[in-house]
């Protein structure tokens, strides 16, 4: 019944504190569940109201739920007893645990406390926590023992576990930007176009933009531009596939000129085009500069 994509879903994550709950729940996100971390337990009955109010944004929802609640922690299984049998909604709750001495190290590299580190050692309070989730991981749909785990096999095994057939949640994102306003921060890849012609200097294409076809049949013209292009988009079909197998979940590709109104947008257009048709991956093109009186030309 509840593989009918129709239904919604709620997936609870929860286990012991260093095994990589937080990866997990940045996963879900990347998969396109609506996610929370460390809820208080006494409000998921807040959000099973969210759910049911037909918000598309709420059908798929992860929450993040540990010790770090505390007091609250106490009534996270009356909680979930009381959603667990909706009709309407499959609850899923995805343990993820590691052994004592896996945990040990983690908190050693990290040195972050334990939550449950309170005048005892932190052997003792792992223990004490193992002993507090027993019955919370004997109802668990799902155990994933992160021991063995870096965070791109824990990534790989929540995809496996709730990927649902989106293999391919990873995605493209190219822009084409300006140098003069500034290179974007987030990019990933960055390649500077200035040593092309620049069409800014012929009168009847200085207002216009590279998505208008006599600037972009221009720009394509040249022979430097096609060597450029081909060399390029060979770059990109090489390096795109290791991006996703090093566990991102996106690149950005940013393609820049002067001013981000000509060149760029052109090449930006050309490459998108072209990796939308070879790869199997959603993709998104935006040109951030085109037109920075303040209107943004952006397409998916």
């Amino acid at each position: 019944m509840f593989n009918d994509e129709t239904y919604k879903r709620l997936v609870i994550v929860t286990g012991m504190s260093g095994a990589g709950k937080s990866v997990a729940i940045q996963c879900l996100e990347d998969l396109g569940y609506f996610c929370v971390d460390n809820l208080p337990p006494i409000l998921l009955p807040k959000f099973i109201e969210l759910m049911n109010n037909n918000n598309e944004s709420m059908s798929r929802v992860a929450i993040g739920v540990d010790l770090r609640g505390k007091d609250f922690f106490n009534s996270l299984q009356d909680e979930i007893q009381n959603i667990i049998n909706l009709n309407d909604i499959l609850v899923q709750i995805l343990f993820v645990e590691a052994n004592n001495q896996v945990l040990v190290s983690r908190y050693k590299e990290t040195r972050r406390t334990h939550p449950l580190q309170n005048n005892i050692s932190l052997i003792d309070a792992i223990q004490e926590e193992r002993k507090l989730l027993a019955d919370l991981r004997g109802v668990a749909t799902h155990i994933v023992d992160s021991s063995e785990f870096k965070p791109k096999a824990l990534r790989s095994k929540v995809i496996e576990i709730f990927g649902a057939g989106k293999d391919n949640i990873f995605t493209i994102n190219v822009m084409s930007f300006g140098f003069k306003h500034g290179l974007p921060i987030d990019a990933d890849i960055v390649f500077d176009v200035r040593f092309l012609p620049n069409p800014y200097y012929i009168e009847e294409m200085r207002k216009l933009t590279g998505l208008d076809s006599i600037v972009y049949d221009y720009v394509m013209k040249w022979k430097e531009t096609e060597m450029f292009y081909q060399k390029l988009i060979d770059l990109l079909k090489f390096v795109i596939p290791g991006y996703m197998r090093e566990g991102k979940s996106q690149v950005i590709i940013a393609i820049g000129c002067t001013g981000g109104q000509h060149r760029s947008v052109a090449l930006t257009e050309r490459i998108s085009n072209e990796l939308k048709d070879f790869f199997d991956f959603e993709l998104h093109t935006r040109h951030r500069d085109a037109h920075i009186e303040g209107i943004v030309n952006e397409k998916a």
